[in-house]
């Protein structure tokens, strides 16, 4: 397991983890998305992709069924899960919620 990682998931910044594959299509459809969600956050946020297949502990870890993944932590914990493609709506939604928390 990656000691790094786990760092990175332990700020009190929220972090975006995308969980993918390079194999994967829905996968590729979620790069705008995550690009729109670092341009509008900036600083306010951390977005990581892991790849699955290159990552099998930490997928296994975090019990990653099916690609694409998403997940927000903050310090450390899961606060959000969003299976399968994910809208800008539906992200920035749960982001919102824990950045209100940090303020």
């Amino acid at each position: 397991m990656s000691p790094r990682f786990f760092n990175i998931i332990s700020s009190d910044k929220p972090v975006l983890v995308d969980f993918y594959a390079d194999w994967c299509a829905p996968c590729k459809m979620m790069h705008p998305v995550l690009k729109e969600i670092k341009d509008q956050y900036k600083e306010n946020i951390k977005v990581i992709k892991v790849n699955v297949d290159r990552n099998p502990k930490i997928a296994e870890y975090f019990r990653i069924k099916g690609i694409p993944t998403l997940l927000l932590f903050k310090q450390g914990q899961v606060k959000w899960t969003g299976l399968g493609v994910q809208t800008f709506q539906d992200i920035s939604l749960a982001i919102d919620g824990q950045i209100s928390t940090t303020i």
